[in-house]
């Protein structure tokens, strides 16, 4: 019989004996979603949670979805976003909620499962964020990567209060395989993101490494809000990928966002550009012209290296954040208009605000959601995937499809520094695919930039045993890159067992993981 009371010792007993079964189904032997199915089920069974479900973020649009829950409740197709409703809420800010009566509760929409007015009026509702390990988040605080929600009997405080505790265990000891989900239906159904017509198709952003996917769940949050968004980090880091993945994640979608190019104009042709100007405002003048940020208005405006605007134009973007109003060149009047304004710069804004260079005030309101980007050397997990992403996109215009990659070319591309980001990655890319005799990207055939003595071992030769590791470690990296690191694909493919290609694995310490089918996201 379910325990329905922690009163005594018995029952209390009985939590701790499910919190050591969930301990023992989190081992290896089965997929983590049949772990996480056995563990929800144990929740309802043992401790009569009704409904328990897990609901986890998906950097790819931006939404929290329905991963897991009770199959003997039909769940409907729904989704919510980050700050909205309970479960928002919860990821949000990272707090668990209890809704001690679901029914009139203000923030409590029943979206995802079919209740009756008895079930609404009767049960309580708790949702607990899932937060991400510790050791694995580079920042100060750990990620929210979803939440573990489920209805409960309502009625006595004390008693609703020990549940969400318990749940706040249990999501603790499911973190990792959450997570490994999370990746999993990231790879497997990522719906579409909508982008506005201007969106370089040709430019992929890959988030494998962890600071990215942070980042990706930031942007998810600002893309809520209408104040402005300054992106800062080295050239080439994807920057305007960024600034574009932000408009089509906000309301304001359906608006094309309009992009200016600042460095390399002259201060004239910026602030004609982005003021517009009135018939006859200057010689040449020849029409009225609605500037940039008139055209953003309901839209987004994003202006590449902000750092480039004059002091006229500089005293226009504050105005036009502060009061939503432009004024053309020659104008006596002026207009409104709603623009997001999403900035970047790849320098120190704060060194040009001291020496008088930028407006203090203007990088003050830029500043508020600020983003660093981390450049290419600092998030190696994203080399690898970012060049097969190019690759796949160099194949379709070249018709010349590059297969793969050989394990000792990715080890020179993981090992390089990439100074210039993500533009060089391609950039070298593109020469590799141009002159490549067959379709694999061997060791020798990357820029001497990238090959050295050290990367490429040629200061003295393999031993014979040596040799062999290293001949047997780049057949078994082909075959799990090939088999989308699917370790049974590759042992098949390999004519072996997936007990050797599993202890292989371990040996040369290989994540399966990095080689698992990667999309554009």
């Amino acid at each position: 019989m379910a325990d329905r009371s922690f009163s005594d010792e018995a029952p209390k007993t009985s939590w701790l004996e499910t919190l050591g079964a969930i301990a023992s189904a989190l081992g290896p032997g089965r997929s983590f979603q049949a772990n996480l199915s056995l563990i929800l089920n144990l929740l309802k069974e043992r401790h009569s949670f009704i409904r328990p479900h897990l609901v986890l973020f998906e950097p790819e649009t931006g939404l929290l979805k329905l991963s897991l829950a009770d199959p003997a409740h039909v769940a409907h197709d729904a989704s919510y976003k980050p700050g909205v409703g309970v479960t928002g809420r919860v990821f949000a800010t990272g707090q668990p909620v209890i809704v001690e009566k679901m029914k009139g509760h203000p923030l409590f929409s029943s979206l995802l499962f079919d209740r009756s007015d008895e079930e609404l009026e009767r049960l309580a509702f708790i949702s607990v964020p899932i937060l991400s390990s510790l050791s694995a988040n580079p920042y100060d605080s750990r990620d929210v990567i979803g939440t573990l929600n489920a209805d409960t009997p309502g009625g006595d405080r004390k008693e609703l209060d020990w549940r969400k505790s318990f749940l706040e265990v249990v999501a603790s000891m499911i973190a990792g395989e959450a997570a490994h989900l999370q990746d999993e239906l990231s790879e497997g159904e990522a719906m579409p993101v909508r982008y506005d017509e201007n969106e370089k198709e040709d430019a992929p952003f890959i988030a494998q490494s962890k600071v990215m996917r942070h980042i990706l769940e930031q942007i998810a949050h600002l893309a809520q809000g209408r104040f402005p968004v300054l992106l800062r980090g080295e050239p080439g880091t994807g920057k305007e990928r960024l600034a574009r993945r932000l408009h089509a994640s906000s309301q304001r979608r359906a608006v094309p966002m309009v992009v200016c190019y600042l460095g390399g104009l002259s201060p004239e042709k910026m602030e004609a550009d982005l003021f517009g100007y009135q018939k006859g405002a200057f010689p040449g003048a020849a029409r009225t012209y609605k500037g940039l940020f008139e055209q953003a208005n309901k839209g987004s405006l994003f202006l590449d290296g902000v750092e480039h605007l004059t002091p006229r134009a500089q005293q226009a973007l504050l105005e036009l954040i502060s009061e939503r109003r432009v004024r053309r060149l020659g104008a006596d009047a002026a207009v409104v208009s709603d623009a997001r304004v999403i900035a970047s710069s790849g320098v120190q804004l704060e060194a040009l605000v001291r020496s008088g260079a930028f407006s203090e005030e203007l990088f003050a309101r830029l500043n508020v959601c600020s983003l660093n980007i981390p450049p290419l050397r600092e998030r190696r997990e994203d080399i690898i995937p970012s060049a097969e992403a190019f690759l796949r996109v160099i194949g379709e215009k070249t018709r010349k499809p590059v297969k793969r990659i050989s394990y000792p070319a990715m080890d020179l591309l993981t090992r390089y520094l990439w100074p210039g980001n993500l533009t060089e990655l391609r950039s070298c890319l593109e020469r590799v695919a141009e002159s490549l005799d067959d379709q694999v990207i061997r060791a020798g055939d990357l820029p001497p930039s990238v090959q050295t003595a050290e990367s490429t071992e040629t200061e003295s030769s393999l031993s014979l045993g040596d040799a062999v590791t290293r001949f047997e470690k780049e057949m078994l990296v082909d075959a799990l890159v090939k088999a989308g690191g699917n370790m049974l694909k590759a042992a098949k493919d390999l004519k072996t067992s997936y007990r050797i290609v599993n202890y292989k694995v371990k040996k040369y310490g290989i994540d399966p993981h990095r080689f698992a089918v990667r999309r554009r996201i």
